[in-house]
């Protein structure tokens, strides 16, 4: 069993600030694998083996086949993560095939911001994250995930995702914890960098 998840932990009485992240990004490109890294419960999750039926449905161009993946997440994926005594983050994994997109809007509703996960070998695969995210105003960075694909530079990526220069993009693998915490580290500070940002912009037309 891995170790990451192994252990397990129990929330303390006095945590009463729950912080809600959610895991966005296309088919098979690692949500389930960080969650499971990161988190400090065994992750509740709701993976179905993939069968022939979905063949043509389920997108797998680009991956090692799809004798390579046995399952998919058809709702979300959970974990959490303890910060202190009064602070928990709640990690939500969301489904990456397009006919479960439709549960995205749901998840994000609470959201303190968003991991996306990248795969450079199907880049196109994140617009739809993305694009849901700044329709609904949600900070987030992104993240590309090690699948040893095109060693695309960062601005090449960004460039291909459309990404302002002030969204964060980070490298990580999935498979490590401490590489699934670094990338959480991450969005923590930035979101901490807009909220900053925000307190000192000047309010225009106070009255």
């Amino acid at each position: 069993m891995d170790s990451a998840t192994s252990e397990r932990r129990e929330l303390t009485a006095t945590a009463d600030n729950g912080l809600k992240i959610v895991v966005v990004g296309g088919f098979g490109v690692g949500k389930t694998t960080l969650v499971r890294s990161v988190s400090e419960i065994r992750p509740l999750n709701t993976e179905e083996t993939m069968t022939q039926a979905g063949k043509g449905i389920d997108e797998t161009g680009g991956l090692a086949g799809l004798g390579a993946k046995t399952s998919t997440t058809v709702a979300f994926d959970f974990g959490r993560i303890t910060l202190d005594a009064r602070n928990v983050l709640y990690l939500f994994g969301a489904p990456g095939q397009e006919r479960f997109w439709f549960l995205w809007d749901r998840l994000f509703a609470g959201t303190l911001g968003a991991v996306v996960l990248v795969d450079t070998r199907r880049l196109s695969d994140s617009w739809y994250a993305i694009d849901r995210l700044e329709h609904h105003g949600t900070p987030f960075i992104v993240a590309r995930n090690d699948f040893g694909g095109p060693a695309y530079t960062p601005e090449q990526v960004r460039e291909a995702l459309d990404l302002d220069p002030g969204v964060p993009l980070v490298d990580c693998d999935a498979r490590s914890r401490q590489s699934s915490k670094d990338v959480l580290i991450t969005l923590v500070e930035h979101l901490k960098t807009l909220y900053v940002a925000q307190l000192n912009a000047p309010q225009e037309y106070a009255q």
